[in-house]
């Protein structure tokens, strides 16, 4: 079951509330649109009745609604901060507006202090209100009417729509500072966190099969069983790597098949709300394999295994390579993405690093896993089995990666190190990441 959430504010905040509530598939929106205190009021009375949680639009909605209603569901609101002044500042300084005084409502002076220097725009004439916290409609179009008839200000920044709307009939020029995606993410985030349902899915048990596609075919091109049983090894530690990036637990079930365990709340998060399977490329990137898997929720552990089952089949029968989710109420979500978001999760990083790394054959894990050593130690140079051990692989797939590193031009041997018996040890530099701020 889908946890229900209340939305209530105007018909922009309502519509941005829908496109970033996407990607939080656990929550079914269900919206009411209120112009003003009075109404958003009304409309948390009639939703608190059927749902979880209540989000509303802003400071005063919010305030109206924790005195006048008397609820049983948390009620939260988006607060505004730097983040949302950024954009209508950056709008109106390329329309050349900036250099006729501004005044600010709904944010403190030291959000605004801060935004404007981080613009480069401390020379700005600016005045922030520094009245009642939770200051009426009709107080903050006469503070910012006040200062626009002295001549002190032409263009007004206000978080509220009723005073934009009133100084527009004043014919006084005005920008609405409205809430970034972010601001809206961390507000769901907290409501999220405080239902009852969600605090009953966070720990419940997910089950994952992992199929390796074709591997017998795959096992047919190795020259030995030898090496056959070496690749199982390899493949193994791969998935027992991101299990454990999972907290969860791992069996090989015999031949190409995989069993493991979780929690709902942390196979959320580490697919992006069930978006991404990172370790797919990871798989196809270090040994040309492909994986099919089937993901199960359940009430019981024995209905989480059976839909697990039952999604894998459905994997394979896309033709592998695939991922899909049967959830509780055995409804379907799938195909997820069989690839590794680099932007997302290397999103400071230059973007001519991630695409560099790419063309030379370098998934982002491992690409990730150097970047965090290197910014901790500040080492780029690296023996074979320092660079095996950092990347939790063996020493064979280490040098065959470092050929094609080498080959796509990342890496170079920077020298060797003699050791008392046998040849001397190359010693390897990430040459791409030299001088990168990382």
């Amino acid at each position: 079951m889908q946890i229900k959430v209340g939305v209530i504010g105007t018909e922009e905040f309502v519509q941005q509330v829908l496109r970033v509530i996407k990607s939080f598939p656990t929550f079914l929106p269900m919206t009411r649109v209120a112009g003003n205190e009075a109404e958003a009021v009304t409309a948390a009375e009639e939703l608190s009745r059927e749902t979880e949680a209540l989000l509303l639009s802003g400071a005063l909605p919010h305030r109206a609604v924790k005195l006048a209603a008397m609820l049983s569901s948390p009620v939260f609101y988006v607060p505004l901060n730097g983040a949302g002044l950024y954009k209508s500042l950056f709008k109106v300084f390329r329309a050349g507006k900036l250099d006729r005084g501004i005044s600010i409502d709904s944010l403190t002076k030291a959000m605004v202090t801060r935004t404007l220097s981080d613009l480069g725009l401390e020379q700005t004439k600016v005045f922030v209100y520094d009245g009642p916290a939770y200051a009426s409609a009709k107080q903050l179009v006469a503070y910012h009417r006040k200062l626009a008839e002295s001549g002190m200000c032409a263009l007004a920044f206000t978080g509220v729509e009723q005073v934009a709307e009133q100084l527009g009939q004043c014919s006084i020029e005005n920008e609405i500072i409205a809430a970034s995606d972010q601001d809206i993410i961390v507000t769901l985030e907290r409501a999220l966190l405080s239902t009852e349902s969600r605090r009953g899915k966070e720990s419940q048990i997910v089950v994952g099969m992992i199929n390796v596609d074709d591997f017998g075919k795959l096992a047919m091109k190795r020259s030995s069983e030898h090496e056959v049983q070496k690749l199982k090894l390899d493949i193994h530690r791969m998935l027992l790597h991101y299990v454990e990036q999972l907290d969860g637990y791992l069996t090989a079930l015999g031949g190409d098949e995989y069993l493991f365990f979780t929690t709902r709340g942390i196979f959320e998060r580490e697919t992006g709300g069930y978006k991404t399977v990172p370790l797919a490329k990871e798989a196809y990137q270090s040994y040309g394999i492909s994986l099919s898997v089937g993901i199960g929720f359940g009430m019981s552990a024995n209905d989480a295994g059976t839909n697990a089952r039952s999604a894998l089949r459905k994997a394979k029968e896309a033709g592998g390579n695939a991922c899909f989710i049967i959830r509780e109420d055995s409804t379907l979500i799938g195909p997820l993405e069989m690839a590794d978001p680099v932007q997302a999760i290397l999103a400071p990083t230059d973007p001519e690093l991630i695409r560099q790394a790419q063309e030379a054959g370098m998934t982002s894990a491992y690409l990730s896993k150097l970047l965090h050593h290197m910014a901790r130690f500040h080492k780029y140079d690296y023996k074979v089995h320092e660079l095996a051990a950092l990347l939790g692989i063996t020493v064979r797939s280490t040098h065959r990666l470092l050929v094609q590193w080498m080959d796509g031009g990342l890496v170079e041997i920077a020298g060797y190190e003699k050791v008392p018996r046998g040849r001397p040890l190359q010693i390897y530099r990430f040459k791409f990441l030299m001088g990168r701020s990382i």
